[in-house]
């Protein structure tokens, strides 16, 4: 990179590229004056700002020596300009304590493409659109022209948006072989519809914004993720089969796995939820926030999960960082003041919906590390072998002290990276690190070398465009490119409201997915009883038996993907353009996938499917299911249920592996 400077000009190349422009006639940077209202429900935020001022800043001054370059704008903002080869880091300092918006313009083309930015779900390419950054519930629905999210609008203020999600991080990559991270928590928009520029809006002067560039993506995946930190490696004990997410008790729970295991289902856990208790209300069956096992449900926990252990299955529960108010463990946090407190002094509870909490205050050191105690003695301590490590979202903003005195408004984004820290540094520091795997919705950045695994969060159990199957992909893809290259879902989804139940046909096509991703995990979702559950079908047994083997036949091959992942920062799922850059059609593909380097993965992700048209990059494929060759191009496929389109390269070392694949479980 190189940054050029002429009188009251400045300018930022990468090669042919100009990235950055400041000039009389295009600034850079404009400030201004906001004032916010937010409103929460439950997760749900509606945010609006009335902007009273936004002023362009124009270059008073330039002092540039050998290390740095020292850029005044107007006496308001003084900017400090490094380069070292690829990278690029601006660092501002506030020089008018008036201002509290501040937006950053980024040189763009027309045909540039963007992504990043979290977990993004609706869209992979995320140009053309803009991206509020904050993290919260998804909401449901998504679309608001569907009945599912006006029904959820209407009722719970939870219908959400294209936008909306568990995981913001102000980080983008472009198309043009660099990545962008701006150094701040604040509330942020990220604006990528004009044909010009990016602009990037924060709600303070940020601390600092890195720009980095490489020849191709890969390296440019491994320079991002060596600044981020690198995600460990899954556990071995993973690749052994399903995680099967069951709840009820002992006789129900391990029932249920005793009877898919007869059916021919390889279990690698059994994930039980509500290990700590459960509590019904009226969006359906949910947990007793107070995380220690559940005495009257699961009796003996510990020594059943040693039996498990002696079987070569794994036991998994579930943990967040909040505390129910009726709950043993909020008592102690109570009596030693470690919850978030109103102005007053008074405990924070949170409505969670018909009950509430109190928030663990994580800036609080003394706190975290009952918390992190927490996990110790009554997860790890226990022999529990993962968890979901939930929420993370739900900091509220209004009447809120921290112990470390920083507004809620900057700590809010901040707060799932806190939450991540404190779930790897327990395992970390029990020596269990590669041993347990915990996985989680929630994020922010930082969270790349504390999260051991992403999950998806919430959809619906449909097949819907911005809630559904396909939504995960995108998810999936886009966590990818910002550092965070290990994900998995709830296999068939997690939301059942209005009527919107999960069906077979769902249910499988999601596990057939899942069976070419890192992790396969089922979750029974919000309401059991009214959706389908494949271990009440003989036929979904067999099927799912089918699909546990395929995922546990690759497993060799995933592991080298998470492997590369580790060392090097490259998704285990990957963006079609990852490997074939001078093919344009690759940029724009959000429902297709690369698993690992040699794996070309199409889900069905509509109903009624049994053709799947599937494009092929430039090179030799072999379909898994017939061994049939194909090339480049458009091409319409096969896809009965069971036979999700999927391809590998006639090159890959792995062919034998594959084939292996087709003659056990292929169309003869």
């Amino acid at each position: 990179m190189e940054l050029l400077t002429e009188g009251r000009c400045l300018k930022l190349t990468d090669g042919g590229n100009c990235i950055l422009t400041c000039d009389e006639s295009m600034p850079m940077i404009y400030v201004g004056h906001g004032k916010e209202t937010v409103d929460m429900y439950r997760g749900n935020f509606k945010i609006e700002d009335y902007v009273a001022d936004k002023v362009p800043l124009s270059i008073t001054s330039i002092d540039r020596n050998e290390d740095k370059t020292v850029v005044d704008f107007d006496g308001r903002i003084k900017a400090t300009v490094t380069v070292n080869g690829d990278c690029a880091e601006i660092s501002f300092e506030t020089l008018d304590e008036t201002v509290n918006r501040f937006w950053f313009r980024v040189r763009a083309d027309k045909d540039e493409h963007v992504y990043g930015c979290g977990e993004q779900m609706s869209y992979f390419d995320l140009r053309g659109r803009h991206y509020p950054l904050w993290t919260s519930e998804p909401g449901v629905g998504r679309d608001k022209t569907t009945y599912v999210t006006w029904r959820s609008d209407v009722e719970n203020k939870a219908g959400g948006d294209y936008y909306n999600t568990n995981y913001p991080e102000p980080t983008f990559v472009s198309s043009r072989h660099y990545y962008l991270h701006v150094d701040s928590t604040a509330y942020a928009d990220f604006d990528f519809r004009n044909d010009d520029f990016h602009e990037l809006g924060i709600w303070e002067v940020p601390a600092k914004i890195r720009i980095e560039s490489a020849g191709t993506f890969a390296e440019l995946l491994e320079k991002e993720t060596a600044f981020f930190g690198r995600q460990p490696e899954l556990p071995d004990w993973v690749y052994n089969g399903l995680i099967f997410g069951v709840q009820g008790g002992n006789e129900r729970s391990f029932g249920l796995a005793e009877k898919i295991q007869k059916g021919g289902v390889q279990l690698s856990g059994i994930w039980c939820q509500d290990w700590c208790g459960k509590r019904v209300t009226s969006f359906g069956k949910r947990l007793q926030w107070d995380w220690h096992y559940h005495k009257e449900m699961y009796p003996d926990l510990p020594d059943k999960i040693a039996g498990l252990h002696k079987k070569g299955i794994k036991f998994l529960g579930y943990v967040n960082p909040y505390l129910v108010n009726d709950g043993e463990l909020f008592k102690e946090g109570e009596e030693k003041g470690y919850f978030a407190k109103h102005h007053d002094g008074t405990t924070y509870l949170v409505d969670f919906g018909e009950f509430y909490c109190g928030a663990v205050d994580l800036t609080n050191p003394e706190a975290f590390e009952w918390f992190k105690g927490i996990i110790k003695k009554y997860s790890i301590g226990i022999g529990i072998d993962g968890w979901m490590a939930d929420f993370g979202e739900y900091l509220p903003t209004d009447d809120i002290v921290l112990h470390n005195g920083n507004s809620a408004m900057t700590e809010h984004n901040h707060w799932p990276a806190l939450w991540a820290k404190c779930n790897y540094e327990a395992v970390k520091e029990t020596d269990n690190l590669g041993k347990i795997v915990y996985f989680m919705r929630a994020g922010a950045a930082g969270s790349q070398k504390y999260c051991t695994l992403m999950w998806a969060g919430d959809q619906s159990v449909d097949f819907s465009r911005h809630d559904g199957l396909c939504t995960v992909i995108s998810a999936a893809l886009g966590t990818g490119m910002i550092g965070c290259g290990l994900n998995h879902s709830d296999i068939g989804g997690y939301t059942s409201l209005f009527g919107n139940v999960r069906t077979k046909e769902v249910f499988m096509r999601w596990a057939e997915m899942a069976a070419f991703t890192p992790v396969m995990r089922t979750h029974e979702g919000n309401r059991p009883d009214d959706c389908y559950q494949f271990y009440n079908d003989e036929d979904g047994i067999k099927r799912m038996a089918r699909l546990v083997d395929i995922y546990k036949m690759m497993s060799s091959y995933t592991r080298d993907a998470v492997k590369e992942n580790h060392e090097k920062g490259i998704p285990v799922q990957r963006p079609l353009f990852l490997h074939y850059e001078d093919d344009e059609k690759c940029y724009t593909e959000q429902f297709e996938y690369l698993l690992g380097r040699d794996v070309l993965v199409a889900p069905v992700y509509k109903a009624g499917q049994t053709e799947r048209e599937v494009y092929l990059p430039d090179d030799e494929w072999i379909h898994l299911w017939s061994g049939r060759a194909y090339g480049k191009g458009v091409n319409v496929v096969d896809a009965e249920l069971g036979y999700t389109p999927v391809f590998y390269r006639k090159a890959s070392r792995y062919t034998e592996l594959f084939e292996n694949i087709r003659a056990k479980h292929g169309k003869n």
